[in-house]
């Protein structure tokens, strides 16, 4: 698009005849980031528009206790061991970026004094470099000055090999540079065309290093903020009981005017999501709930009495299945899914598609996820340039009994079809969640037709997610044949999000399962495209490599893409709350409050 053409419709924003959404939208369409299409407008006198409500409040404090429901609790409370959602939601009580993404996918300052940009000069025009300001007179909890030390040290911590923080790749291969107390350059060994990841939004909490100086490598598990955080966030910690509980109260002295609204905040963990959303929308008994996976009819019944009224909020979320590449059943040298072996049943591609197949993706839309889901053959789905058109699928047991029938998978007396004495038996994983456990239902329904059997499990989310090593029925184990769950992109680019098929990212022993390859795929030719699209300014280009990866994992059989996910909040009639699926849903909640 040429320049003259940006400035016209830049014109049309400004009369009123197309908004900074539609606005942002072309921009990402003809291979522009948000931040840059954000910057644009501001530079243009075009200030951001705040996507849920305006707030100007007068005073902090005076709302009471809010209270919470995380029906997926917390584990522990230090960012960059946050391998699941509950962990990194909550978290965003006590820690902060630099900067984070709203609802509709725009970087917002929070740190930070600035945004960076080509026209401010934060970012390098060959993409090699960004400049950070930091906010002045922002403290920790514990009244220690915020600097940009604190930055650089967190960048050190997160990257130590021996610390085993899932943001290690974040952190890795960028050379970090204090300019002055408020002020940090990030020089990258060959360019970023998406930058914004270091130091932003779930992968970019920052650590205080007066605290954790002495918590490094190997001892970093050991420190005791890991479950009493002191960040510089609205709210300060006062209990914490792991897979329960956590408490806070307000921070007096938040960087933040008048703010935030609430005195106190309560987060209460376990039960289900239909237990939390009864407690919101029926009851009143809690202001809200996140991540409601409960069918529309249920919703609406409990909607009906006014306590509570449901959210649903757009992203990126991808409800899947993913097949285990290792096997499972194995012991190797103390560890299970090593992959030093190859899974007895799916190193057979006729079994991966028959299995594809067998996946009514339609009806588990349409009758379990309603209008919160759509199906999908993809693993990304947005945003549109980055979406494959080569992908399909398809539901067909006549089809899947085919394959398995070609391929020498011969039905036993049992109707159990078996090779080369292995049985096609299955165990089928998920945590706990009445829409996952309906769909496994419906899954295991078609794959018994086809002499399939399946035995299917459900794991608690507080194990599920959590990142202890010593607890086999985690994600990051896997140490089962089939998992489902939803996973999260947590910026609107698919750079961060596609690293959890990369070899180097797989999931094991040696670092505490903390890795995010937790199906242990490895694909010469996508660690080839990763690193190529990590380094290419072209965008038509770099999306060409993303749209080749997601075809590379779905032909693979590596997952099976099920929904695109809305995600459904409950919220107590009358709560305003900025909410957005692209990091954590608290990610202001300083600004949360109840109409006067």
């Amino acid at each position: 698009m040429k320049e003259q053409e940006i400035r016209g419709l830049i014109g049309r924003v400004k009369q009123g005849a197309m908004s900074r959404r539609d606005f942002v939208q072309r921009m990402l369409a003809v291979g522009l980031t948000a931040p840059l299409a954000t910057t644009m407008l501001a530079h243009n006198g075009i200030a951001h528009a705040q996507t849920s409500f305006d707030y100007t409040p007068t005073k902090a404090g005076g709302g009471g206790t809010v209270k919470l429901l995380q029906w997926q609790p917390a584990s522990q409370l230090n960012p960059h061991f946050a391998v699941g959602s509950a962990d990194q939601h909550a978290i965003y009580l006590f820690y902060e970026p630099l900067a984070s993404w709203d609802e509709e996918g725009n970087l917002t300052p929070i740190l930070a004094e600035e945004l960076p940009s080509v026209e401010n000069g934060g970012v390098s025009q060959d993409g090699t470099s960004v400049t950070w300001k930091l906010k002045r007179g922002v403290t920790w909890h514990d009244g220690t000055p915020f600097t940009a030390d604190d930055c650089l040290f967190t960048a050190e911590f997160a990257s130590d090999p021996e610390t085993l923080a899932y943001t290690m790749g974040t952190y890795r291969d960028v050379t970090f540079e204090k300019i002055d107390d408020h002020t940090i350059r990030l020089v990258f060994k060959t360019p970023r065309p998406f930058w914004p990841d270091a130091f932003v939004g779930t992968r970019g909490l920052i650590l205080p290093k007066h605290l954790y100086q002495d918590y490094r490598g190997a001892r970093a598990k050991d420190a005791p903020m890991n479950l009493r955080p002191v960040g510089t966030g609205p709210f300060i910690i006062t209990n914490f009981v792991p897979g329960d509980l956590i408490s806070a109260k307000a921070n007096p002295n938040y960087h933040v005017p008048n703010r935030p609204y609430f005195d106190a905040i309560e987060m209460k963990g376990g039960g289900d999501a239909a237990s939390a959303a009864r407690a919101v929308l029926q009851t009143g008994e809690y202001d809200f709930a996140w991540n409601l996976s409960v069918e529309d009819e249920i919703l609406d019944s409990m909607g009906a009495s006014g306590q509570g009224e449901v959210r649903l909020i757009a992203g990126a979320n991808i409800e899947h299945m993913q097949l285990n590449t290792t096997d499972p059943w194995t012991e190797v040298d103390g560890e299970r899914a090593s992959v030093t072996t190859q899974h007895p049943v799916f190193k057979d591609k006729a079994v991966r598609d028959a299995l594809a197949l067998l996946v009514d993706r339609a009806a588990i839309a349409e009758f379990i996820y309603g209008r919160s889901g759509e199906a999908t053959g993809n693993f990304i789905n947005t945003p549109d340039r980055f979406t494959s058109k080569n992908t399909s699928w398809e539901f067909d047991i006549d089809k899947a009994n085919g394959l398995l029938d070609a391929a020498g998978w011969v039905r036993g007396r049992d109707g159990i079809r078996e090779k080369d004495g292995v049985k096609l038996s299955l165990v089928f994983q998920s945590p706990t969640a009445g829409q996952r456990q309906k769909t496994q239902t419906v899954v295991k329904q078609a794959c018994e037709e086809a002499g399939i059997a399946m035995e299917l499990k459900v794991v608690a989310p507080g194990i599920f997610f959590s990142a202890d090593p010593g607890n086999s029925d985690t994600f990051g184990h896997f140490y089962c044949d089939i998992q489902m769950y939803t996973s999260p992109m947590r910026e609107p680019d698919p750079g961060l999000f596609m690293q959890q098929f990369l070899s180097s990212e797989v999931s094991a022993k040696a670092n505490n399962w903390q890795l995010r390859n937790v199906t242990r795929w490895r694909n010469a030719e996508f660690d080839e495209l990763e690193a190529a699209a990590s380094v290419e300014m072209d965008p038509v280009k770099r999306a060409a490599m993303f749209i080749r990866m997601n075809d590379l994992i779905v032909e693979d059989v590596v997952v099976i893409p099920l929904i695109y996910r809305k995600v459904a909040a409950g919220l107590r009639t009358g709560l305003k709350a900025p909410l957005s699926t692209w990091t954590s849903y608290l990610w202001r909640v300083s600004d949360w409050h109840y109409d006067a």
